[in-house]
């Protein structure tokens, strides 16, 4: 039902399309292939208010670009939707830029996708039919296979998403990406979570409501290289551990229990050959080894709990999560328009 036409909508389907799709799109020196990502908008805005009479806003976040990606987004034609601009004061993390576009969101759903042309925006219209259509309150996308990776990547995603699913009575589905559409109501639950430290992914499956799955096939990235380089996909990985999930402290626990019994087993060995078989006790090399396995135990069981005690720290502070140097709406309109820009200074929340 792909094209369903608007007089064939329920007045449930009607009501929910009344209010209107934010797609949030977070940039960080993205000005190559911008342009072209914003036409691709436009044509899916057109078809979605053709189908289904819904209107759209795009909401461009700038996460401190280098190059002239917040020049290319001041430009940019509101040809059928409205575009609002807003340029962070400096990089602030993905995660920080999703949270931003959420915030100045004013339309009812919300849609989050790339702005590297990875998340193909006529994919926008399926997620769209699941939540107007089905009446799915989250739409979530998810890579359908990863052949085409390295198994060591592989592998370590899977035990990335088994350690974090671990114990967890909400489980994040595997592979599940940021690109997804959130009703209007799943919308608001999560502009209701205070946490400053923020996992989207985690997140939007935490709260609820009637979710699918959508699997999909991302595009060739069609310039550049991505900015998430190893070391970034690990602290990423670290950062949404630590703020989502305590399987990390459990790992700690249960590593420090086996630890415990392996002494002890040690322990008893020992006893048992120096009482019953007359042997002597083991000497320097043992100890040495015992008191460098006890230490680096100790030490990654201080390291995890530190993560968190970090964490902790950062919420009592209650910093704001970004700040914004300059916010430009252009409404909807059949010709380009000048921006009008206020350039304010102040805390996000």
């Amino acid at each position: 039902m792909l094209g369903a036409d608007v007089s064939n909508l329920s007045g449930d389907a009607a009501a929910a399309a009344a209010q209107g799709l934010s797609i949030v799109v977070p940039i960080y020196n993205e000005s190559a292939g911008l342009e072209r990502l914003h036409l691709r908008l436009i044509e899916l805005s057109a078809s979605l208010r053709r189908r289904y009479n819904l209107a759209v806003e795009v909401v461009y976040v700038d996460d401190g670009s280098v190059d002239n990606s917040l020049a290319i987004m001041r430009g940019l034609p509101p040809e059928g939707l409205d575009i609002q601009a807003v340029s962070l004061s400096r990089n602030f993390g993905k995660e920080a830029a999703l949270m931003a576009g959420l915030d100045h969101a004013r339309r009812g759903a919300t849609l989050f996708m790339d702005g590297d042309g990875q998340h193909a925006p006529e994919l926008v219209e399926k997620l769209v039919q699941h939540w107007i259509v089905d009446g799915y309150d989250v739409v979530y996308t998810a890579k359908a296979h990863r052949a085409n990776e390295p198994f060591a990547r592989r592998v370590a995603v899977q035990g990335f998403y088994a350690l974090i699913n671990w114990g967890a009575r909400q489980k994040i589905p595997e592979d599940a990406g940021d690109f997804r559409l959130l009703s209007p109501r799943a919308t608001q639950a999560l502009r209701q979570l205070p946490e400053r430290n923020r996992f989207f992914k985690g997140l939007a499956s935490w709260i609820g409501f009637r979710q699918i799955r959508v699997d999909y096939e991302p595009e060739p990235r069609a310039h550049g290289r991505t900015s998430f380089s190893l070391p970034h996909l690990i602290g990423l990985s670290i950062e949404g551990l630590t703020s989502f999930s305590v399987a990390p402290l459990r790992m700690a626990s249960l590593l420090g229990l086996l630890l415990a019994c392996a002494a002890f087993l040690f322990g008893l060995s020992i006893l048992w050959e120096t009482v019953i078989s007359g042997k002597s006790v083991p000497g320097y090399p043992s100890l040495v080894v015992g008191l460098m396995t006890i230490g680096g135990v100790q030490l990654l069981m201080i390291g995890v709990v530190g993560e968190y005690i970090g964490k902790i720290l950062s919420e009592l502070k209650a910093r704001p999560v970004y700040f914004i140097a300059e916010h430009s709406v252009k409404p909807a309109t059949s010709e380009p328009a000048a921006p009008k820009v206020d350039s304010v200074g102040t805390a996000a929340e």
